[in-house]
């Protein structure tokens, strides 16, 4: 009955939650090689790996979806560059995971709270501050930097043979977060029958993901790339769950990665559920999420704002204007990409000091990846915010540190904010 959730690598037509054909095509934004496949010089002259990126909804479930699967070794690689724990915004709102899970579920102190797909631990860190005990499983790097911070992490692949396996070693889990991380998994079926072994009775499976209707909202066609799988609606995920006798009993819109959705999945079926799962099912078919004008709506918009960005941009560089990138998140390059921003227009991304990325190129537009400390120092004309979702407060902090440039928000429409 799940077996279509186990993905094979490469092209697919069907649904991936419900495995119906009835696929409603969005956009196609081309042939991109992964967003995080960042260069070093050395790759500059090698050919570069790229694949299919399109965007199509299920006419039947409202699951949104690319219909090609790269092989998550190369989407999530040992040298992955990124860190949630370095951006103070973001770890305060992955901080809430926590908070908003004990709160619903105020398990005793000592019980095993989990993250797969845990990164440096930050998520993990909020509930270990609160008295549980915490086990993280990341496939990358970064699972040495939480470790070094205090944070357990196994470095691996989560699926059902190392659920059998953390189940003998550390005893059931009350909580399994998975925060930006349940819609990139091709293995699906495995991650949640792993997920049900490991939780205890009446244990919460409680993920974040990218949520359709703030994607559609504000149109982001800049978070579509091929570590993100899927793009769920709540009524998708409910359809989900209900195959694995799991109940969705909660659910929250969050601020998260420019509009999220937390679900609270129980273990167990007939459980009591809270309205807010009704009353966000109505607004998803108020918004028109269950038909394909909302959709087409999206693709039109779409088209004008890559239309107005490069336009702005061409224009800036005939006029002599200098233009830079601030901020070099995964969502970066599908916008650089689609809209064919090359070193012409962008000679540098600027990111924080901190960052991973500096020294790296995105791919193919090969853009460098610099120190901020050349943006102040420099003081282009334009700076085009690719971290655009989270605006607010980086303006706010750029501002403070000096930068007069005119910033450029790419999205949800093309505009220029001079404060």
């Amino acid at each position: 009955m799940t077996t279509h959730h186990d993905l094979p690598l490469g092209k697919i037509n069907y649904c991936q939650v419900c495995g119906g054909t009835n696929l409603h095509e969005v956009i196609d934004l081309g042939h991109q090689s992964p967003c995080d496949s960042l260069l070093w010089p050395k790759h500059l002259d090698l050919a570069e790996q790229t694949y299919p990126l399109r965007f199509q909804v299920c006419r039947d479930c409202s699951l949104a979806q690319i219909d090609y699967i790269v092989a998550p070794e190369v989407l999530f690689f040992a040298e992955y560059p990124y860190r949630s724990g370095i951006t103070p915004t973001l770890v305060e709102k992955l901080s809430t995971t926590a908070v908003s899970t004990l709160k619903r579920f105020p398990f005793s102190p000592g019980t095993l709270c989990m993250d797969i797909g845990s990164n440096d631990g930050t998520v993990l860190k909020a509930f270990k501050e609160r008295g549980m005990r915490v086990l993280g499983v990341e496939a990358t790097n970064i699972a040495n930097i939480a470790n070094e911070a205090g944070i357990e992490t196994l470095q691996a692949f989560f699926n059902e043979d190392l659920a059998e396996h953390i189940l003998k070693s550390h005893g059931p889990a009350g909580a399994i977060a998975a925060t930006n991380v349940f819609a990139h998994i091709s293995d699906l079926g495995s991650i949640i029958r792993g997920v049900s072994k490991l939780l205890q009775d009446g244990g919460v499976f409680v993920t974040e993901s990218h949520y359709l209707l703030d994607l559609l909202e504000t149109f982001q066609y800049d978070s579509i790339y091929h570590e993100h799988l899927r793009y769920y609606s709540l009524k998708s995920l409910v359809r989900l769950f209900d195959q694995y006798g799991f109940t969705v009993t909660d659910v929250e819109r969050i601020e998260n990665y420019g509009g999220s959705i937390r679900v609270f999945a129980s273990k167990g079926t007939n459980l009591p559920v809270s309205n807010n799962v009704s009353q966000l099912l109505a607004k998803e078919a108020t918004a028109g999420l269950y038909g394909t004008e909302v959709y087409d709506k999206f693709a039109n918009q779409v088209h004008k704002v890559r239309r107005d960005l490069l336009a702005l941009l061409v224009n800036a560089r005939c006029e002599g204007k200098t233009v830079v990138g601030i901020g070099c998140p995964g969502r970066a390059s599908t916008l650089l990409n689609y809209t064919g921003v090359n070193t012409d227009l962008m000679p540098y991304i600027a990111e924080q000091s901190t960052s991973l990325k500096l020294g790296l190129f995105l791919p193919g537009m090969h853009i460098p990846i610099v120190d901020e400390k050349r943006m102040f120092d420099e003081q282009p004309d334009y700076a085009v915010m690719l971290s655009w979702h989270y605006a607010e407060p980086i303006i706010r902090k750029l501002r403070e540190k000096g930068l007069k440039s005119k910033i450029v928000l790419p999205l949800p429409e093309v505009r220029i904010h001079e404060g």
